[in-house]
């Protein structure tokens, strides 16, 4: 017999997936309400729908009364995590962006590419980057604009060229694609129509996208990107208090934007970045970062580097890695039995016996999707990394890790692709850079922080990365595959060998990681796209 009378059941049918299974999905179209369900139903011995009638149904602020007290009255963080929403932001900088997306916890994000969307178009006569108003109101307005017109021209009549080029260096009749009859044919074999105007499409979309991602170093930091981002309302509270504290315009403009549109869904989540608590935490975020540059100008020595590396520089030895690490493979499964003793059993076992037992868990992995146990968490590695910040964008997407960097600058040197040189269109590009460089030594003098926008994406960027050794599968798998750029495919296979060097039979466990090169990274990606799009 059901808890609830027919009347119940049809207004709670609104409200939930169903009425009667000990399993359903909240649906009543208030976030709010969903959230404080949520919570409520921690403290009391009702039913989820049963409070839903009794409190929420005839209360219309049930939602908003209970977070007020709960968050503002007793400062209950986790309950914040119970309200979500979406959020789209178009037109922000890669200054911006990349202060967004360093919040690692909570949040999700979706950002436009730049190997599958080309940069050059216009919009009233002008190029899409962040006009900072410090800059455009100073002295250096001029400068900034002609730095960041040029860094757009030379990105804009380079796409046809280096796309032609890679198109005669790469030709399609090289290439196999899917005939008719399931089987792989050479472009000039294809007798169907449609298989040759897929063939087609898959060779163009693969080769436009090789030859933006050896231009995209051309584009200075201040072009605008759009992001999208799923989140919870306390990660959004404090990444609201992050660019509230910020010393850019652009970013404490978004904080004021992002918090407008919350507040129409998830408002009592994120109430607290204006009161006296956000206040404080935003003031302590500022007085954080001055206190770590006086100590840092106080007792550091400066020392430039040019160039690009990938550098291990911390980690522990291998045998206290794998005793940690068989411990914790053996004790999940153990019975009657401490992790001390366990541990302390591992410790006197030969090294060949460790060995085995890692091998053993190592054969398991048949696919990089089969990833290590949580056993492989137990060894970290630091990794001094300085390379291209194009390069540093796509492994910045990495949320389970440690990833701390500084401000963009000009002061490492920049790297220019191959396929530059080849087609003639060197100097260019290095004027075009030098000119940035320029343009940023000139302004940050004043505007240190506002000087970032001006900087191309070509130019190396120091940054460090600690990971565990599960984390660090993940990644190095991830980023090695085919179809991977060759900047970052290059850079993991560099943390790959590090590590390696280091823990030669923990890094065994590191399965698929692909030390290959290839010609046309999307290619292969882009044909199987292709097949399962006919097939839909």
């Amino acid at each position: 017999m059901s808890e609830f009378s027919i009347e119940e059941q049809k207004i709670l049918s609104n409200h939930f997936s169903n009425t009667d299974d000990n399993v359903f999905a909240i649906t009543t179209p208030n976030q709010v309400d969903r959230g404080a369900l949520m919570s409520r139903y921690s403290r009391t011995d009702k039913s989820m729908r049963k409070v839903f009638l009794d409190e929420f149904l005839e209360n219309k602020n049930r939602g908003e009364e209970f977070y007020n007290k709960v968050l503002l009255e007793y400062g209950d963080d986790s309950v914040a995590e119970l309200g979500e929403a979406q959020i789209a932001i178009e037109g922000v900088s890669n200054i911006a962006v990349k202060t967004i997306e360093d919040r690692r916890i909570g949040l999700s994000y979706l950002e436009k590419s730049s190997r599958y969307v080309s940069w050059n178009e216009k919009t009233n006569g002008q190029y899409k980057f962040y006009r900072d108003s410090s800059i455009m109101e100073s002295k250096f307005a001029d400068l900034y604009l002609d730095s960041c017109n040029t860094s757009f021209e030379t990105y804009s009549k380079s796409i046809e060229p280096m796309t032609n080029y890679i198109r005669e260096k790469y030709p399609i009749d090289r290439y196999s694609f899917k005939d008719s009859d399931g089987t792989e044919k050479l472009f000039s074999k294809l007798k169907d129509e449609t298989n040759i105007k897929s063939a087609r499409f898959i060779y163009k979309s693969s080769t436009k996208a090789k030859a933006l991602d050896i231009l995209r170093g051309l584009l200075p930091a201040s072009t605008l990107t759009n992001v999208g981002i799923t989140g919870n309302g306390r990660a959004f509270e404090y990444m609201l208090n992050i660019l509230n504290a910020s010393e850019l315009e652009e970013e404490r403009d978004l904080a004021f934007k992002i918090k407008r549109e919350l507040n129409k869904i998830i408002k009592s989540f994120v109430r607290r970045t204006d009161s006296r608590y956000g206040k404080e935490l935003q003031n302590y975020i500022k007085e954080t970062q001055k206190t770590a540059f006086k100590i840092m100008i106080k007792e550091i020595k400066p020392l430039l580097k040019q160039g690009q590396y990938t550098k291990l520089v911390d980690s522990e030895p291998e045998k206290k890695a794998m005793d940690a690490i068989i411990t914790s493979l053996l004790f999940e499964r153990s019975q009657g039995t401490s992790y001390h003793n366990i541990l302390r059993q591992v410790k006197v076992m030969s090294d060949d016996e460790k060995k085995r037992i890692v091998m053993k868990f190592t054969k398991l992995r048949k696919n990089r999707r089969h990833r290590p146990t949580r056993a492989f968490e137990n060894t970290y590695y630091t990794l001094d990394l300085q390379n291209n910040f194009g390069m540093f964008r796509d492994l910045h997407r990495h949320r389970v890790l440690t990833i701390e960097r500084q401000l963009l600058t000009t002061n490492h040197g920049f790297s220019i692709p191959e396929e530059v040189r080849v087609i003639g269109i060197e100097k260019e590009f290095q004027d075009c850079l030098l000119k940035s460089k320029y343009a940023f030594e000139k302004i940050s003098k004043k505007f240190p922080e506002q000087a970032q926008y001006v900087v191309n994406f070509a130019y190396n960027y120091p940054y460090y990365m600690k990971l565990n050794l599960r984390e660090a599968c993940h990644l190095i798998e991830l980023r090695t595959v085919p179809q991977g750029h060759k900047d970052y495919r290059y850079v993991t296979q560099q943390m790959f060998r590090e590590i390696q060097r280091v823990h030669p039979n923990l890094s065994k466990i590191i399965k698929f990681v692909d030390l290959k090169e290839y010609d046309l990274e999307r290619f292969e990606s882009e044909k199987r796209t292709e097949e399962k799009r006919k097939n839909r």
